[in-house]
């Protein structure tokens, strides 16, 4: 019987030590300089996508991380691999970057940190979006309009769409230039840069806002910035040096971002007869949501639908949706338009210049 007591306390003591040994290597992701100002803060369990980062295997350089979301990957083990060891390359144009899911599949792998614009959930070019059933078509909206894209009962997310209309035709030519993202009482606003007459990649011409204030996002270390308010981590993190982020609001969405120009050869081509002083930056964005209701609007949120059917004509070169009437808003902080959902409470910390316009957001 003493035997007995004397192998049971040695097996418990030897579980006790290899989790301390355990929880002494893990480490909470966050800017390695330590808080980088307003929103930086760490206090979070994880970093917006639901897992704790941590120490590599000894003798190996892939990193690994414990999956804290509820669910079936909570406390499993994940690593990176061989491939793309690292979840943030530094040579990210030319590198895979290592992807860790501890949402549904439990599993790690290798993707380039850019929006895909054939992808389900993304938004790019003249917009030309990709709905969650899969269907592409295209909504135009209008130059200088603001519609929702996805409306439900926690998320509401608007587009700013700039544009132009050249002499001879009957609609205008547009894009998304901000995106307006609304959640429990809080605001983060995405835009490309008002005006940009010439194009450099090294020179970063992304606006972020969070509340109605500017957003620095670090270069340096984890290169992000991070809030945790009201129990909901946001982290918007560089996915690149310059024009390109990724944002991780848990429980809600992630989304990746990038600030792009209309080139010159793509105006001539689709003789869209832009101004040579403005290469019309605005942004190409890929979507994937969390916890949307059944009963999801939006330009792109109604085709989250579990029973919806696209309307458009499949098969056409240029397959059109309509419902300007129905989601558009009185500006890009409004949540309201004739199919809105959101219920959360709306921000009024918005910055506006003398002339009422959101600062920094174009109205061409």
């Amino acid at each position: 019987m003493s035997k007995m007591k004397d192998r049971k306390s040695v097996i418990f003591m030897t579980f006790l030590v290899l989790l301390v040994s355990m929880e002494a290597t893990t480490t909470v992701v966050g800017d390695s300089k330590g808080n980088n100002g307003k929103g930086n803060d760490k206090k979070g369990k994880d970093n917006g996508t639901g897992y704790k980062v941590l120490k590599p295997n000894k003798g190996k350089k892939q990193e690994r991380a414990s999956c804290q979301a509820q669910g079936q990957c909570y406390g499993q083990i994940l690593e990176c691999p061989p491939e793309c060891p690292e979840r943030k390359p530094k040579k990210n144009k030319k590198v895979k970057g290592c992807y860790m899911d501890c949402n549904s599949k439990c599993e790690t792998v290798c993707k380039f940190r850019k929006p895909k614009c054939e992808g389900y959930g993304s938004i790019c070019y003249d917009p030309r979006l990709v709905g969650g059933d899969g269907v592409m078509f295209y909504f135009h909206g209008a130059k200088g309009g603001n519609f929702a894209l996805v409306s439900d009962d926690q998320l509401h997310i608007n587009g700013h769409f700039i544009g132009t209309r050249p002499s001879g035709r009957t609609r205008d030519f547009t894009w998304v230039q901000a995106l307006s993202i609304f959640f429990d009482s809080h605001t983060l606003i995405l835009a490309a840069a008002k005006k940009v007459s010439h194009w450099d990649d090294a020179v970063d011409n992304l606006i972020v806002r969070w509340d109605g204030d500017t957003v620095q996002v670090p270069t340096d270390g984890e290169a992000e910035w991070r809030t945790n308010e009201e129990g909901r981590e946001v982290v918007v993190e560089r996915t690149d040096d310059a024009n390109s982020v990724r944002v991780s609001v848990s429980g809600l969405l992630e989304m990746d971002v990038k600030v792009t120009p209309i080139g010159a050869e793509e105006n001539r081509v689709h003789n869209y007869q832009l101004p040579s002083d403005d290469v019309f930056a605005h942004l190409e964005t890929q979507f994937k949501f969390k916890n949307l209701t059944e009963m999801v609007e939006g330009v792109l949120g109604k085709t989250y639908r579990p029973e919806y059917v696209s309307p458009v004509k499949v098969g056409v070169a240029m397959p059109m949706m309509g419902g300007e009437d129905k989601y558009r808003t009185p500006s890009l902080l409004s949540p309201l338009c004739n199919v809105c959902r959101f219920k959360g409470v709306i921000s009024t910390t918005a910055v506006v210049d003398e002339t009422g316009t959101t600062v920094g957001i174009a109205q061409y």
